[in-house]
């Protein structure tokens, strides 16, 4: 019954579409590029890409919205909010 082998498991986990990084590891991928507070962090479906929205205010008082790759890790987007 548990055959690492079989069709289910060949088209999920060992299948890099389906994998995905932590959102600890994209918030601090996100606070690499704008250091600051994380205010708000989800995961979503944007344009056909798994990501995640990390919002980061920053000690001068000013907020950024940084988007990642959720499986990749790379960052799609940073942009003042």
């Amino acid at each position: 019954m548990n055959n690492m082998n079989n069709d289910y498991w060949e088209g999920s986990w060992q299948n890099p579409r389906y994998r995905r990084i932590s959102m600890m590891q994209a918030t601090e991928i996100a606070l690499q590029r704008v250091p600051g507070e994380v205010v708000k962090a989800e995961l979503e479906f944007d344009d056909g890409v798994l990501q995640y929205e990390i919002e980061i205010r920053t000690s001068e008082g000013v907020k950024y919205e940084v988007k990642v790759d959720a499986v990749t890790g790379q960052i799609l987007r940073v942009k003042l909010d």
